[in-house]
């Protein structure tokens, strides 16, 4: 794979609370100058985000309902619409784990329908692009069986790809995870890796397991390990 190509397969992540508004500006222009399939920055960056990509091909991720994901379903609605709405074009929700793991399919499903149904409702754009939802499961805290019904309510609430990890618990992805969800989501929904991903060697694991995205803050340093250099000098 070219650096370009590895390149659109990042969202670059900036997820840290002290991050500061040079921080961000910094991280979004060197995500620019890399062509990263997407930054990843909390909500209150988006409308800095929005101001620095534009109408580049740098897309704007948020999260929500995160990093535990037992918002309401409405404030996760309502924050779905507002970074919809400021210029986000991807959208990261955790799923509803104490819903799933009490065996309350129909509450785990409907928050993840709501929540898709407004970032598609918010966001799509006059030639008819939507917005893309990612469904964070969280996979450390569930076993094999949850894992496979995680994946079977967010394919049925329409998501665009389902993801490991918010980097928050006390593991990220690996290897046997994404081979699994991407086993379970089939070919039609993206399977993004995310946690602890730090150089190339992970990432093409990853990648070579069924990954089609990969979450994490050390894009550019995983970039920089991908061997040769493409056309351009990516």
């Amino acid at each position: 794979m070219t650096r370009r190509e590895v390149a659109k397969l990042i969202d670059n992540t900036l997820l840290k609370p002290t991050a500061t508004r040079a921080e961000v500006v910094r991280f979004c222009e060197q995500s620019l100058e890399c062509h990263f399939a997407a930054v990843c920055v909390f909500p209150f960056w988006v409308p800095l985000a929005a101001e620095i990509l534009g109408e580049s091909d740098v897309k704007i991720c948020a999260p929500i309902g995160f990093p535990f994901g037992m918002n309401a379903t409405a404030i996760k609605v309502m924050e779905a619409r507002n970074v919809i709405s400021q210029g986000a074009r991807e959208i990261d929700v955790v799923i509803n784990l104490g819903a799933l793991r009490s065996g309350e399919e129909s509450a785990a499903l409907r928050d993840l329908e709501e929540v898709v149904r407004a970032v598609k409702l918010s966001g799509v754009t006059e030639n008819g692009d939507e917005p893309i939802t990612k469904a964070i499961l969280e996979t450390c805290y569930l076993t094999d069986d949850e894992k496979r019904l995680a994946c079977q309510l967010a394919v049925k609430a329409g998501v665009g790809f389902v993801k490991t990890s918010t980097g928050f618990g006390p593991a990220g992805a690996t290897v046997d995870d994404v081979r699994l969800l991407r086993r379970l989501v089939g070919k039609e929904v993206g399977v993004k890796a995310a946690g602890g991903i730090r150089n190339w060697e992970q990432a093409q694991a990853l990648i070579n397991a069924g990954a089609t995205r990969l979450g994490t803050s050390c894009g550019i340093q995983i970039l920089e390990q991908v061997p040769g250099r493409d056309p351009e000098g990516l």
